[in-house]
């Protein structure tokens, strides 16, 4: 097992704004952060929360409140592997109780930072039972990750995925806010995501309940090769593609007219039935490499001839 230590100071003013996109009343959390300074320990808080909670006549709603200010502060960790752990057995289990029913869809991707640097960012859900928290896990070699929760009026919902290198200076953001849309954004941080911008909506029928991406978007001479699911009839998912101008992604350049995949008579039957799924593929030796997920029983890969595939989407514009 690894090593998991919580961060050791908060930015009062930015975890309020958090408590406030989570929706966490004023009345229930201003007494709890009022006695606290403006950089203030995990252990500061858990302490202060504890007092209240201790009082068992205080309400249902406000016992729920802060027991969800808690596990903000809880969202916040590292975790650190042992150098002598082979990399399959190196596994993030849910930690805090906002993942206490899962860390889901995780979405892997290479970043180049300007100056050639690269880390490896993840996108990702940590689900309560109730409530979604969008987080972002960052490591530079698969020993150390940072993990924290994603802030501001776009990192709401699910779907989110970052581009792998900055467009025009600042870090750009795929995401499905409203559960039906592709937005996209932009920020001069990693962890902080407002003005959201629908570059997409459903447009066929495979997808018309909604569309989103599966994964981060992938850089070819083109333009950005985005790979989405769409949700149609009968809650069937199916694999879509689409095209986006390099320098301003919010340009639409192609998309499929028809589900670039789509489950088979005898990949229908599972968990979660009549679906295939990805959170990322790549790009090798002109091919597109696609994982999948089929019904939540199994996981296989397709390839795609790169070459007809961006054909194919500059064609059904």
């Amino acid at each position: 097992m690894a090593e998991v230590s919580h961060k050791v100071l908060y930015d009062k003013k930015r975890f309020m704004m958090k408590l406030l996109e989570m929706d966490i009343p004023d009345k229930y959390s201003t007494s709890i952060m009022q006695s606290l300074p403006e950089k203030f320990e995990y252990y500061s808080l858990k302490q202060e929360v504890s007092k209240v909670l201790s009082d068992n006549a205080i309400s249902d709603s406000r016992r729920k409140a802060l027991e969800e200010l808690t596990w903000l502060a809880d969202s916040f960790y590292d975790v650190q592997f042992k150098v002598d752990s082979d990399i399959s057995e190196r596994v993030i289990f849910p930690v805090s109780d906002s993942e206490s029913r899962g860390i889901e869809d995780a979405r892997f991707v290479r970043f180049t930072d300007d100056d050639g640097k690269e880390t490896i960012f993840a996108t990702y859900t940590a689900y309560n039972g109730h409530t979604i928290l969008p987080k972002l896990l960052s490591t530079e070699n698969f020993y150390t990750f940072r993990v924290m929760p994603l802030h501001g009026s776009g990192a709401q919902n699910k779907n989110l995925a970052l581009f792998p290198k900055k467009i025009k200076g600042q870090y750009a953001m795929l995401a499905r806010l409203d559960g039906v849309n592709n937005y996209l954004m932009y920020s001069e941080r990693p962890t902080v995501w407002n003005n959201p911008v629908m570059i997409q909506e459903p447009r066929y029928p495979w997808e018309f309940v909604q569309i989103g991406n599966c994964g981060s978007p992938l850089w070819t001479k083109e333009g950005w090769l985005v790979i989405s699911h769409g949700v149609g009839p009968m809650r069937r998912y199916c694999l879509g593609a689409s095209l986006f101008d390099l320098d301003d992604p919010s340009k639409e350049i192609g998309r499929l007219n028809e589900p670039l995949l789509a489950p088979l008579e005898n990949e229908r039957e599972g968990y979660v039935p009549n679906v295939v799924y990805s959170c990322g593929s790549i790009i090798h030796n002109n091919s597109l490499i696609l994982p999948y997920a089929v019904s939540d029983y199994s996981s296989t890969y397709g390839t795609v001839d790169m070459t007809e595939l961006l054909d194919t989407i500059k064609k059904s514009h």
